[in-house]
């Protein structure tokens, strides 16, 4: 084989490498670039998410039932003390709030 279509041909083939190494190079780089990037935001949102209070997240107390049911006692009995109750209808509405 000639000198020359040796030369050519091994330039070829160094060509071929060269491009290979490039392009893995480069995949290399932005594949290191993208999981720096996402580890960045990670870390970003994991801060947001241990920064935020709390309470945000606790739920609300519920509302004594005790003061309502005192509330309801307290209108049954007015309602008996103004006449508008007879006592049986008094007792099985006390008994009824009471129960439940």
């Amino acid at each position: 084989m000639p000198r020359a279509r040796r030369m050519m041909r091994r330039r070829r083939v160094g060509r071929a490498v060269v491009g290979t190494a490039v392009v893995a190079g480069t995949a290399g780089a932005v594949h290191h670039h993208q999981d720096k990037k996402y580890a960045e935001q990670d870390a970003a949102q994991q801060e947001e998410y241990y920064d935020e209070p709390e309470e945000q997240y606790a739920p609300a107390p519920a509302a004594a039932p005790e003061s309502d049911m005192a509330d309801q006692l307290q209108q049954l009995a007015e309602l008996h003390e103004q006449g508008v109750l007879t006592d049986e209808e008094f007792a099985a509405a006390k008994q009824k709030l009471l129960a439940s």
